[in-house]
């Protein structure tokens, strides 16, 4: 029998080897999905785009967070502004796409708002009592920068992002993530619960048997997981040169110096860096049992004049595709009468039961996390 939607009841044992799985139901059930948008994706920082997006004032882009449609700007003093994507007379849409503007017109009533937000035209609203333009300006959430990408927190009692990242930064402050340019994004869409998607993201137990390219890549042998409280860091060397020669490899070493490091941050959004390149992983729900995994491929300007961007996205799209199609076959089988909660591998799985245990405890409003403890 599948256990019911109620986070008071599901708990996790703080010990991996002790614990259960998530009951099958949190992956089946869209109320759990509407649980979810309150008490995660609008009290989190998100990522929702990067910063070459909004270089000069007046640059502008739209960005829809589980339904929430906001609107990310360069005000003309330089400085970033988060609204929502709302008008504020009948709920239109101030902007639309992205570009450049001095001003945004909503494409409704045409209504007139400045970089900062501030109404500024009200067409045909003389006679209406009461009514002061300072009282309806676009409604502010708080953003961010870091690393060249750009965030949001929709929450305005968040903690500031870097203290949420914690010692994140420092870690990834060897790849120069800053001085990376954007190359290429694409959105793959999967019939399976967003949770799903990062359940498969954090380990790497799966990759011998899903993914045999990347496997020649990295030392599965080596592999390692590190916890921390609002992510996870799970680290691969790049195998050395003792099977260069009798298999295709995209990395050619001498020593095995090089090493792949997954940052994973809660709830949803993943840095993959490689010696050449970074891509950024950004998983929303688009529905209780559908998602979309928006990838976005960054390098440093000297590889962008060359063609390993492309070969490098073919590699990744190749692994994003052995992903999607396990993923999905998963969520089928969770609908399974013979299904309801696993165990967790002891040795490989510290990363999924670290995440399992945030997401309940965001769950269960105002209680504290902190990782190694229990919810």
């Amino acid at each position: 029998m599948k256990e019911p939607v109620n986070s008071n009841r599901t708990l996790l044992d703080p010990e991996v080897g002790k614990a259960h799985t998530l009951p099958s139901s949190y992956y089946l059930d869209e109320a759990a999905l509407e649980r979810e948008k309150h008490a995660i994706f609008w009290k989190t920082w998100q990522v929702v785009g990067y910063r070459e997006q909004v270089a000069k004032p007046g640059d502008y882009f739209t960005f829809d967070l589980v339904g929430e449609p906001l609107l990310i700007v360069r005000e003309t003093d330089g400085k970033l502004r988060g609204f929502y994507n709302v008008c504020r007379h009948r709920a239109g849409p101030p902007a639309e796409g992205c570009g450049n503007r001095k001003v945004f017109r909503c494409g409704y009533h045409g209504w007139t708002y400045g970089l900062d937000g501030r109404l500024l035209n009200a067409p045909e609203m003389d006679g209406v009592c009461d009514f002061r333009h300072e009282d309806f300006s676009l409604r502010v959430v708080q953003v961010a920068e870091w690393g060249g990408l750009v965030f949001v927190n929709l929450d305005p009692q968040a903690k500031p992002l870097e203290r949420w990242l914690g010692e994140l930064p420092h870690q990834a402050e060897k790849f120069g993530l800053e001085r990376l340019r954007f190359f290429r994004r694409k959105d793959y869409v999967m019939d399976c619960n967003w949770k799903v998607y990062i359940d498969n993201y954090m380990e790497g137990y799966h990759l011998p048997s899903v993914h045999p390219s990347l496997n020649r890549e990295l030392d599965y042998s080596a592999y390692e997981v590190r916890l921390f409280d609002h992510y996870s860091l799970q680290t691969s060397p790049i195998r050395g040169p003792e099977n260069e020669n009798t298999v295709d490899r995209r990395y050619k070493q001498r020593e095995g110096e090089m090493a792949a490091e997954y940052y994973w941050v809660y709830p949803n959004w993943m840095l993959n860096c490689y010696p050449d390149n970074m891509s950024l992983n950004i998983v929303l729900p688009i529905g209780h049992q559908r998602c979309v995994a928006m990838f976005l491929w960054f390098f440093d300007e000297e590889r962008l004049k060359t063609d390993a961007p492309e070969t490098t996205y073919k590699f990744s799209d190749e692994i994003q595709m052995e992903d999607g199609r396990i993923c999905e076959v998963v969520q089928k089988n969770l609908r399974s009468q013979s299904y309801d909660r696993g165990r967790y591998s002891a040795k490989q799985e510290k990363s999924l039961h670290h995440f399992h245990r945030m997401y309940l405890a965001s769950l269960n409003a105002g209680v504290e996390w902190r990782a190694g403890r229990d919810i």
